[in-house]
Formats: C-alpha cells, structure tokens, sequence
C-alpha cells in the first residue's frame, strides 16, 4: 500500500492518500470508481503512466460547485453584464490504492 499517488480524470490531475475526500468532474458513475490513468505511485512515475496501478474511489453525492460570477464591463459606454455558472461535479472518497 503506497502512501500518495496521481492520477488524472476530466483533463485535471489529483494528488490523493486513501481516506482524502475530493471533488472531481462529473462522472456518471455510482458505488466504485477505478481510475487506471496513475501517473505516480509513492516514489515510481510512470512515462506518462504507471503500468498495473489503480485508484478506487467510492461515490459520495453528485452535486454542483460553489456559483463563479462572470463581469463584464465596458467603461463609459453603459455596457455591463454579470453571469453566473455552476459546475456539475462528484465528490469522491479515496478507498485504495493499488500498485
């Protein structure tokens, strides 16, 4: 059992230890997820990944992110515009890293 790895899911990478809760983008997914794209496990990386390592992970809830407001403004024309945007995302627990 290694103590940290990195693995990469929805174009982002995630530095993780089992037991770390963390939000990831949406997957359509329940119960188990494996993720096999690890590009490191304690001290071995892979090129680009590590041969025969998983990540498992438990879903939590499938919910959205925190708003991100968007301004626009155009000076001394009377243009603004505000918009606001939340991310579907799905908060994993860490189960087990194997490799």
């Amino acid at each position: 059992m290694s103590d940290f790895a990195i693995f990469q899911t929805g174009g982002k990478q995630y530095r993780v230890q089992t037991g770390d809760i963390i939000k990831v983008e949406k997957l359509d997914a329940t119960g188990d997820v494996t993720f096999d794209q690890v590009l490191m496990v304690g001290d071995r990386v892979g090129t680009p990944i590590v041969s025969g390592a998983k990540v498992v992970a438990t879903v939590l809830e499938q919910k959205r992110n925190d708003k991100v407001l968007v301004f626009k403004k155009k000076r001394r024309q009377n243009y603004r515009r505000t918009r606001g945007h939340r991310q579907f995302i799905t908060v994993l627990k860490i189960k087990e890293i194997k490799g």
